[in-house]
């Protein structure tokens, strides 16, 4: 059985050994990181079964959608070409476009894959990516184990998809306000994703907030606030790492196989 490392912490937060961590740990400890995005993903995949409905899917056929896409942006874009009769090429153009910030996660994700990772697993791993699961997979000490973005990944999209069955099946039931209240907790989990390392490290933190400064100067400048959310992404992403890789670069170190 296939085993990776990972940095046992003492209360303190320092490192102090490295622990080999089967597989089945890895899926235990993915199943228990992903369940916050399990509930976040629910709240927020309610809503869009609602819209769901309205606009005349099926409870299955908004099953297929979210489990084939899992990406609220692309999904809530879908669901208004579906409702103004659009043709499929522009719907596939118009989702592809809105979801090409997970080419460059894609990218990046795959240099934490071990270089003897099998094709299938890599493939495994793309379909796996969303915003929250890319930080979690990307947070992983050395290698990544596929499985436990896998475990993630199974359980997020449980969430996910059974939050927009449940929106079209019992429609609004629940108040707006409670389904927004409930979405808050994505944005708790983003906030435990990047403050450890920003705490770290000044010049993450630093770069985190120039990040959330630069994305909202893009959102109110007449030049690039009708560009989609997924190029403003790329954008950013490009010109930020490029930045700070210039600046502060990561001296390369040898993994341990």
């Amino acid at each position: 059985m296939e085993k990776s490392s990972s940095i046992k912490k003492d209360p303190s937060g320092a490192p102090e050994r490295a622990v080999p961590l089967t597989r089945p740990a890895w899926i235990k400890i993915g199943l228990r990181d992903g369940f916050p995005i399990c509930m976040g993903y629910f709240a927020v995949a309610f809503a869009l079964g609602i819209e769901a409905k309205r606009v005349g899917l099926t409870a299955f056929q908004s099953f297929l959608m979210s489990t084939g896409m899992v990406a609220s942006a692309g999904e809530f874009a879908a669901l208004m070409l579906i409702e103004s009769h659009a043709g499929v090429i522009e719907m596939i153009t118009t989702c592809v476009i809105v979801n090409l910030r997970y080419f460059l996660m894609s990218c990046s994700l795959s240099q934490k894959l071990k270089s003897s990772t099998p094709t299938v697993h890599r493939f495994g791993v793309a379909y796996c990516i969303t915003d929250e699961i890319f930080g979690l997979s990307s947070a992983v000490p050395g290698w990544l184990e596929p499985f436990y973005s896998y475990a993630i990944t199974f359980i997020s999209v449980a969430g996910w998809s059974g939050g927009t069955v449940m929106g079209v099946l019992v429609g609004n039931i629940l108040p707006a306000a409670a389904v927004n209240a409930l979405s808050v907790s994505l944005y708790g989990m983003f906030l435990a994703i990047i403050i450890p390392p920003a705490r770290k490290d000044r010049f993450i933190g630093g770069l985190v907030l120039l990040s959330m400064a630069a994305s909202w100067v893009f959102s109110v400048l007449p030049l690039t606030s009708g560009i989609s959310s997924g190029f403003k992404v790329i954008i950013l992403t490009i010109v930020l790492a490029a930045a700070a890789a210039v600046l502060k670069p990561v001296e390369e170190q040898a993994q341990e196989a």
